[in-house]
């Protein structure tokens, strides 16, 4: 008798799960076109998500993403947005909601470091931009996800995972103490929407990568970082993009229902 209770619940919670995915609406990844973007896309794609694929540069790439989901018979669109130009942003979640009918979850990924600096050495322009890409961006991201999802604008909910960093609990010193600082913001911003939201069928979470072989090393004049920082992680090794994107999507999925407000790390024990 047990086991037929067991079975019974089994599947009820299957059905719910699959009746939840399935009226989920398209997933929004902010750069989406490299790195831990792209590899998010994929694997949000894989798990049935429809995507858009959002660049700020690289189109080519963003393309490259959005093809190779298709090519696997999912559904998903490049759309090219500097996440820090207002109506650029409001463009693309416009766009997005009449492509696939509604937004039903947003990554903000897109974010800039700086470049590798010192505080006494650090140049007002570059933190300057650093600040509108991963601060502004990500709130402006969310401005309109709230906007569309909020059951209190007649949206139906969904979810959110901003990316964070490690950085912000190590410091970042003598590297980038200013990127640190950014997605500090991020985290105090993560926790503060996802209580205000979370009685309008909004998740808000953060996920927070630790040393992860992307070209944002090479991107900023260091493409050995990963490989000279390994013995310093616990687990003795970089992490993939893809390790992170598994977190990510998670976090997006019915699965994690009674989680908000929550800074994931992912980064090897470190």
């Amino acid at each position: 008798m047990s086991n037929q209770v067991n079975s019974s619940f089994q599947l009820r919670a299957a059905c719910r799960l699959l009746r939840a995915m399935s009226n989920r609406g398209a997933l929004i990844v902010t750069g989406g076109g490299r790195g831990i973007g792209a590899a998010i896309c994929r694997v949000a794609a894989r798990d049935g998500w429809p995507v858009v694929v959002n660049y700020g540069k690289s189109h080519e790439a963003a393309s490259r993403v959005a093809d190779q989901i298709v090519s696997t018979g999912g559904r998903a669109v490049a759309f090219g947005a500097d996440v820090a130009d207002e109506a650029a942003v409001m463009a693309m979640f416009d766009e997005a909601d009449a492509l696939f009918g509604r937004i039903g979850g947003v990554v903000n990924n897109a974010g800039i470091t700086g470049g590798f600096s010192r505080v006494g050495a650090i140049e007002a322009n570059a933190v300057r931009r650093m600040l509108d890409v991963n601060v502004l961006g990500t709130m402006l991201c969310c401005r309109e996800a709230a906007r569309r999802m909020s059951t209190t604008h007649g949206g139906t909910g969904g979810s959110i995972v901003n990316i964070s960093s490690l950085a912000t609990r190590t410091g970042g010193s003598h590297e980038w103490v200013h990127y640190a600082a950014s997605k500090g913001a991020i985290d105090t911003f993560t926790i503060g929407m996802a209580r205000e939201v979370a009685a309008e069928g909004i998740r808000v979470n953060a996920v927070a990568p630790g040393l992860i072989e992307s070209d944002l090393h090479a991107d900023n004049g260091d493409p050995g970082r990963p490989a000279r920082m390994a013995p310093s992680i616990p687990m003795q090794r970089s992490g993939q993009p893809e390790e992170i994107a598994e977190g990510v999507v998670w976090l997006l999925s019915p699965a994690a229902s009674y989680v908000t407000g929550a800074i994931l790390e992912i980064g090897g024990g470190r």
